[in-house]
């Protein structure tokens, strides 16, 4: 292609400089050209423009990596008095070395090359490795952004280690490289720092969005920037988050990924766009534009099996490159250029490459044809490929990046490279964020800290996330299951699942996770039914993705003590009463429907008859449900999840679908709720007995007068109550409560779901935003925990009696966290200025 001219200018002109400088035709040595700021913290005197190509030609040109090697083991110099970015080495020299030394290995195993080979590369990225380590001497676990290669940190002679703060991505891009190390080498400490800085990061994500934001002080854990996206700053923390999972096979990693994940599809993504937000108000935009860097994004959704955005995120990138011939560093939502600068990043290409790989699409060929005509056209000067300084006049810069060589090279490579082309099978590797290559069975090698499982890859494995439908999903050959048949809760269909090597995964968030793994199928024979199966599978959820998707509705409980001011936000149906078109919604007392599942005939028809009836998820079709609660008289049905812990801050909206049948025959309303949503209304029942609430499309907002009737209307009622409701009210006594750990109220309150009124009082909305959390607070520290099983617990007398001593009337808000509120507001938009300046 072209990377074969590059590599001549290199050794000509650079070798063994840090850097070509393409203009000027010579090597770039940090020190003796004039300082760039932080873009020369990239560079530490370690020949590591060599490091980073030394095996780029292995994809075709073995001899040419054989002599890289001995180049870089015989010239490179580790122990040099100069300060480095700790994320920079890392992903850059570190991986370079570690990706070397992977490809080293498998061409000594092969017989022809590297015979020699005795793990130099490997002795030189452990010598790196401990290098690295002081920066991790901080209480919270988090590196300081720079070290110095032979002093380490604050000595006089360091000249470092006096910053405070790092971005997301710095001390979250170091799992892969760390953790390699340490499982090559068998010294865990590598992978244990790495991990401990994960472990922070996602314990100071802001609870409530599952954000996090772009910069965070080192030593407290405060957020330092409170914007979040996908770009600059953030981006290769959630990248790590999925590939070490992928690597490693530790369950947590893909837990932590796709609750990030929905966040940024609830919040960040606007599609196509992908624009920043504040992690405490993800409702606001924190700027107009994108930064170029958010282009790894599509790739990434690749490997997650979010198909869909990827290639509408990806069109919208392609269409500013025809505008502009290239990315800009930043540009606005119409396509503007923000910032005019290129300097020949990669992150489109990237993602163009593992859209290929994915479709199949010949489409992604013309792209990636596309990319190659304008760097040879408007990017290649006589010693190399130049940055753009601006793309609007075409001047250049004389900058070539490592990355360009890293990156943008190999995925063009490979994006039109033919499987005989390769001398090694791309599939048995990992890319790092510097398309550095790891091996995947380093995930059995040295596990010491977590456990087997099965690897993922995006090539040879097929993975699709199913919402929206309760339990069941619908040329050629037909799979013995067919998707629209698939039921999770039946172990016949899960045990064709397993011999097609299709397995299945519960997510926290309600959703099924289907992965399929061609090697794991009982024959190729299954292989190939479950292939069949996962295309269906997609087919059926790309139909239900077309469908109209209906807004969110609300459940208002609006009994004593609350009075309208606790609002859940609750899944519509597809089928039953329209709540959109009733505005007065559906209200009435809530009770427990016996089964619990709503599966066959109530069997209590007596206390859900007029009521609005409560069933656990499961077991059969929503609308079955319905229809069984209808004819024992219910007015209106409540579903609640039986994932334990899922929650509408974390997922995506859920929408019940109908059985595949004529619904018109329902007539109630019926609303779906999370299990953490549905948790405060079972709480509030064991608290209270007699609950009533309000099902409609927004909130009803309510005013003091209104509270006091209500209050008065419930005293009266509390007098009043007949014997059968009694009794009734006393089935409905149920034990609830959140997992430990969450920190996150799952009540949303009346100005999140309805416009607040330009003339409405916000002490008054702030004062109920109080009651609610404090309220919410209180249930947590007094109730007991009682699983839920198929029918709720009913609780001992002493249990109810001693949980009441709760005052619920008497939580106030100090005045002092109204105001903390307040200022938070405020320099949440004084950082929207300052990023706008």
């Amino acid at each position: 292609m072209f990377s074969f001219v590059t590599h001549s200018h290199l050794v000509e002109h650079a070798y063994p400089a840090d850097e070509l400088m393409p203009l000027t035709c010579r090597g770039r040595v940090r020190g003796r050209e004039p300082s760039r700021g932080d873009v020369d913290d990239a560079l530490g005197k370690l020949v590591f423009e060599a490091v980073i190509i030394l095996y780029e030609h292995v994809l075709n040109k073995t001899k040419e990596f054989e002599d890289a090697v001995k180049n870089v083991i015989k010239d490179v110099n580790l122990d040099n008095d100069i300060v480095v970015s700790v994320f920079e080495t890392n992903i850059r020299v570190l991986g370079g070395l570690l990706g070397g030394h992977s490809v080293a290995i498998m061409l000594k195993e092969k017989g022809e090359y590297m015979q020699w080979y005795s793990g130099e590369l490997l002795h030189m990225a452990k010598q790196l490795g401990y290098k690295l380590l002081p920066a991790f001497n901080t209480t919270s676990g988090l590196p300081y952004p720079r070290v110095n290669l032979k002093f380490g940190l604050r000595s006089p002679e360091a000249r470092t280690g006096t910053e405070t703060d790092t971005c997301t991505a710095c001390a979250g891009t170091l799992i892969l490289e760390f953790a390699a190390l340490s499982r090559f080498t068998g010294t865990s400490i590598f992978e244990e720092y790495a991990r401990k800085a994960l472990d922070f990061l996602w314990e100071k994500r802001q609870r409530n969005s599952n954000l996090v934001g772009v910069t965070i002080n080192i030593h407290t854990g405060d957020w330092v920037r409170k914007d979040s996206g996908v770009g600059a700053g953030i981006d290769s923390y959630y990248e790590y988050l999925l590939k070490a999972y992928v690597l490693l096979g530790d369950d947590r990693f893909l837990e932590r990924f796709n609750t990030h994940y929905d966040a940024i599809m609830r919040y960040i993504s606007q599609p196509p766009l992908l624009l920043d937000v504040h992690i405490h108000k993800p409702m606001l935009n924190a700027r107009t534009w994108m930064d170029s860097l958010l282009a790894f994004f599509p790739g990434l959704q690749v490997l997650k099996g979010d198909i869909r955005p990827a290639i509408e995120t990806h069109e919208m990138l392609y269409q500013v490159i025809k505008k502009h011939n290239f990315l800009p560093e930043a540009f606005t939502t119409d396509f503007r250029v923000h910032w005019a600068q290129h300097p020949l990043r990669p992150e489109f290409a990237e993602s163009t490459y593992f859209l290929y790989k994915a479709t199949g699409d010949p489409y992604y060929l013309e792209v990636g044809k596309t990319l190659i005509e304008n760097l040879n056209k408007y990017a290649r000067v006589p010693c190399g490929f130049a940055a753009m300084k601006d793309v609007r006049t075409g001047s250049h810069e004389d900058r070539m990046d490592s990355f360009f060589l890293a990156e943008m090279f190999k995925y063009l490579y490979l994006l039109f490279a033919d499987k005989e082309d390769m001398v090694f099978d791309i599939e048995d590797y990992i890319f790092t964020t510097e398309a550095h290559l790891l091996p995947l069975w380093l995930s059995t090698t040295n596990q010491t800290m977590s456990k087997k499982n099965t690897i993922m890859y995006q090539y040879e494995t097929l993975i699709l996330t199913i919402f929206g439908r309760e339990e069941s999903f619908g040329s050629g050959p037909k799979p013995p299951l067919r998707a629209r048949d698939f039921m999770a809760s039946n172990p016949e269909h899960l045990e064709i699942l397993k011999k097609m090597g299709v397995s299945l995964i519960h997510l926290k968030d309600g959703r099924v996770q289907l992965v399929q793994h061609a090697i794991q199928a009982a024959s190729s024979l299954d292989a190939e039914d479950g292939l069949r199966f996962m295309q269906e599978m997609i087919e059926l959820s790309s139909q239900q993705q077309k469908e109209q998707q209906l807004p969110p509705r609300a459940v208002q409980i609006v009994s004593h003590p609350f009075f309208g001011r606790v609002v859940l936000t609750a899944g519509p149906a597809q089928f039953g009463m329209d709540l959109s078109k009733h505005n007065v919604g559906t209200r009435g007392f809530v009770a427990t429907s016996k089964p619990y599942n709503g599966c066959s005939e109530i069997t209590n028809p007596e206390a859900v008859k007029e009521k609005i009836a409560l069933m656990q998820r499961g077991q059969c079709m929503f609308a079955e449900k319905a229809r069984n609660i209808q004819k024992a008289g219910a007015i209106g049905g409540i579903v609640i999840d039986d994932n334990e812990g899922s929650s509408s801050d974390t997922a995506p909206l859920f929408q019940m679908a109908g059985d595949g049948k004529n619904t018109d025959d329902i007539k109630i309303p019926m609303l779906f709720l999370f299990n953490k949503e549905g948790n405060i209304i079972l709480d509030a029942i064991r608290e209270y007995e007699s609950v009533e609430v309000l099902l409609s499309d927004k909130a009803k907002d309510r005013d003091l007068e209104m509270e006091n009737m209500d209050q008065k209307s419930s005293e009266n009622d509390s007098h009043k109550q007949r014997p059968e409701e009694t009794s009734a009210s006393q089935d409905l006594s149920l034990a609830s409560q959140e997992p430990e750990g969450e920190e996150s109220s799952d009540v949303t309150h009346l100005d999140s779901l309805s416009p607040v009124d330009a003339d409405s009082d916000s002490i008054s909305i702030s004062n109920q935003e109080s009651c609610i959390t404090e309220i919410h607070e209180a249930n947590v520290q007094e109730t007991e925990s009682t699983e839920l099983d198929n029918q709720p617990q009913e609780q001992s007398q002493t249990e109810t009696d001693s949980s009441s001593n709760v005052n619920w009337d008497n939580k106030v808000q100090p005045m002092e966290s109204i105001l903390a509120d307040w200022n938070e507001d405020i320099e949440a938009f004084e950082m929207m200025e300052k990023d706008e300046l």
